[in-house]
């Protein structure tokens, strides 16, 4: 059996009578075998999403797809992309103190269940120094003062830069990004945080949780913009809780809860799975 590569390709475009039938038709005629496939249709806006994978000759590369279905894309207005399956997008992650969300993104791609290539861990704390480098992989301590915050956030884009990285995460990273850097990255900068935003603001939201009698706690891991915590949603989770729970308790599940949402969220961004609709997303998850 001769060698195959995948290819997924990823639109979005105003919904069209034929559309499917098109895409499906072009790629059949060049012998591509469609091994997976998912559709969605926003019928508020009447746009359309489709994520793909396509298996081909393995000496197909990807300017060739490209050429081959720009005129497809052009005819309907689409936004698009086509990306190797094999090929996985650099990450740089940014932590402050806390290494719950760290640690599992680390764990998982030491052993090759999250398709990305870690490049880095940078931090304006030394505390997680250890526990990356434990992993072997570089880490960058930039340190920040209200003074010197455009220079630090110079010194993080410069090291996406080298490093090519494709997306930056803040795995508890505990600033806020300027308006510039959130430009810069759009797209490309996945956050995660409790999900009592905005009930419970500031210092030890467990806490006010807690005094509050909630009965639910979860996670949020959302595309990084501007309006701060507001970005396009990938992934959300909850776990019950009662008033058998301490604040501390209450924490401790919340941070399982962020580690295991930002892992999916960061997965599916690197399989192409999220595509942005306005202020939300699609996520084409398994």
């Amino acid at each position: 059996m001769a060698s195959v590569r995948e290819i997924v390709l990823t639109f979005s475009c105003q919904d069209s009578l034929g559309l499917v039938a098109r895409v499906a038709t072009l790629f059949a005629e060049r012998g591509f075998n469609i091994s997976e496939s998912s559709q969605f249709e926003d019928t508020d806006e009447k746009r359309f999403f489709m994520r793909t994978v396509f298996e081909c000759p393995a000496d197909t590369s990807l300017p060739m797809v490209e050429q081959m279905f720009a005129p497809v894309a052009e005819q309907y207005n689409m936004d698009w992309q086509v990306s190797d399956s094999d090929c996985k997008p650099k990450v740089l992650i940014a932590v402050s103190q806390w290494g719950h969300c760290l640690s599992n993104l680390l764990n998982s791609w030491k052993v090759g269940s999250l398709p990305v290539d870690i490049v880095g861990v940078v931090s304006n704390h030394e505390v997680m120094r250890p526990l990356t480098e434990w992993y072997e992989l570089p880490f960058h301590y930039l340190p920040i003062t209200p003074d010197t915050k455009p220079q630090q956030e110079e010194a993080i884009f410069e090291l996406m830069q080298n490093s090519e990285a494709d997306c930056l995460v803040l795995a508890r990273y505990m600033q806020i990004l300027s308006d510039d850097l959130c430009r810069k990255l759009e797209g490309r900068a996945i956050n995660i945080h409790h999900s009592f935003l905005p009930g419970f603001k500031g210092a030890r939201p467990y806490h006010q949780a807690y005094e509050r009698g909630v009965k639910l706690i979860g996670a949020t891991a959302h595309y990084v913009t501007a309006d701060l915590d507001e970005g396009p949603i990938i992934e959300q989770a909850v776990e019950r809780v009662s008033h058998v729970n301490s604040p501390d308790e209450m924490a401790e599940i919340g941070r399982d809860i962020e580690a295991v949402v930002l892992n999916r969220a960061l997965r599916w961004h690197a399989q192409h799975r999220v595509l942005l609709n306005g202020s939300k997303t699609v996520v084409f998850s398994r």
